[in-house]
């Protein structure tokens, strides 16, 4: 069992039933320590509760049944202004769709999370910090190019950058490579991997792509709500 002190996230006996004209079960009595520093993936069919596992993960929503913590702190308890909080200090999100904003630059993206926490009060620092995020995900050439000017690839990289921008413990990235071609995704998982080993940074991918999957550092499958499998790959090397 992983040190305490390592755990970054861990879910204790979840289950999550959604309400409406019929109760929907989606997820199942799951139990999950994510390791500080680890490379996730969560993989499993369509259907098979991987999205909804990740939303609890990143305290996006709450358990019908059981306990999320944080860095060891229960957080569904939480009121909205403090759990917004601890999100937007501790984690990053990639999706499928990057959400960013067209009519902004690559840079002005990228700043918008520090922006949000210091209500528009961007300092110097901070862009120079952006420009050093951007520049980490290979788009210094786009920075103050509008964003609906680069391709899906640069796009997706630069709401990587932006995930980045609070500094975040956790990644969590939900299909992040699925509306792009083979060549794009692995460019970048290799950029997730790179963050990973360079700075540090947890990451937890939901991903379809079972050559993604077979490179991180940690396999959890799912199947009809329940953990079905929970593999430790040893002696993964980041892709070249």
């Amino acid at each position: 069992m992983a040190d305490k002190k390592s755990i970054v996230i861990e879910l204790r006996k979840i289950s999550k039933t959604y309400s409406g004209t019929v109760e929907t079960p989606v997820l199942f009595d799951i139990d999950l320590a994510i390791v500080k520093g680890s490379l996730n993936s969560i993989i499993g069919q369509s259907g098979s509760g991987k999205s909804t596992l990740l939303n609890l993960l990143g305290t996006l929503d709450k358990p019908s049944l059981g306990d999320v913590l944080v860095n060891g702190l229960i957080v569904h308890n939480m009121d909205d202004d403090r759990l917004a909080k601890l999100r937007n200090q501790t984690m990053g999100f990639v999706f499928q769709f990057h959400y960013l904003l067209p009519e902004f630059t690559v840079l002005e993206n990228v700043l918008i999370p520090i922006s949000i926490e210091k209500n528009g009060k961007v300092s110097e620092q901070d862009r120079q910090k952006a420009m050093e995020l951007i520049e980490l995900v290979g788009l210094s050439e786009k920075m103050n190019v509008m964003s609906d000017s680069i391709s899906g690839g640069q796009q997706q990289r630069t709401a990587i950058a932006r995930a980045l921008m609070n500094e975040p413990d956790i990644i969590l990235a939900d299909e992040p490579t699925g509306n792009l071609d083979s060549d794009t995704s692995r460019s970048i998982y290799k950029l997730f991997c790179k963050i990973n080993r360079d700075l540090g940074t947890t990451f937890i991918i939901v991903t379809h792509d079972d050559r993604i999957a077979a490179q991180t550092d940690r396999i959890i499958e799912l199947k009809d709500g329940r953990i079905v499998s929970d593999k430790i790959n040893k002696n993964v090397a980041c892709p070249i």
